[in-house]
């Protein structure tokens, strides 16, 4: 699968419990539409289309009587399908990303590698259990379902912080940032698959 000469991706995906769209453009101006029916969750959307340069369009209509988990996992999994067809063979890209992004009194730092290889490794403690209607858990399971269909490999490290909120913010927009790089076009590689085994 070759590169398309512009990176975008619409992708739809139904279940017994969720309804997603995602569209995204990743050589954007960080355009975003967010209607997932969980505020914060929408508010850490706009920020990967902000910092990431991404245009993202997120429609997500699942079952929040149980909870958020099937709609924040499944957005994850929906966007990790639209950036890995989007991305195409990867030809040319800086492949690596990495990034450290403060607010206020936290720090968090994400390093991604669009591999081939799916994995996550996160190591955060948040402070409390709830950001308005957002399970703090839930954080992982949307990074999980990222990894596992966008092929990345993601290392997630909140290194300080005393708010929740502000916790998961430095998360979403660092991981925005090293997504953002990882995905730039490297002008010393072109039509280059950044590998030595010639695929990813």
């Amino acid at each position: 699968m070759k590169r398309a000469t512009t990176r975008k991706a619409e992708v739809r995906r139904d279940t017994k419990e969720t309804r997603i769209r995602v569209a995204l453009h990743l050589d954007g101006s960080g355009v975003a539409r967010i209607a997932t029916g969980i505020g914060f969750f929408d508010h850490m959307l706009e920020q990967i289309a902000r910092h990431g340069l991404i245009d993202l369009d997120v429609e997500a209509t699942g079952d929040l009587h149980v909870d958020g988990h099937h709609t924040v996992e499944d957005v994850g999994i929906a966007l990790g399908m639209a950036l890995a067809e989007a991305a195409g063979d990867k030809r040319g890209i800086t492949r690596y990303g990495h990034a450290y992004v403060p607010l206020d009194e936290a720090l968090s730092r994400v390093v991604i590698d669009l591999s081939g290889r799916p994995g996550l490794h996160m190591r955060v403690a948040f402070k409390s259990a709830a950001i308005g209607a957002f399970d703090t858990q839930l954080a992982h399971e949307f990074f999980q379902g990222f990894a596992n269909h966008a092929l990345a490999t993601l290392h997630i490290d909140n290194l300080a912080g005393d708010n929740a909120h502000h916790q998961c913010e430095t998360i979403f927009k660092a991981f925005a940032r090293a997504l953002r790089m990882a995905l730039a076009i490297d002008a010393r590689s072109a039509g280059v698959i950044p590998s030595t085994k010639g695929t990813l």
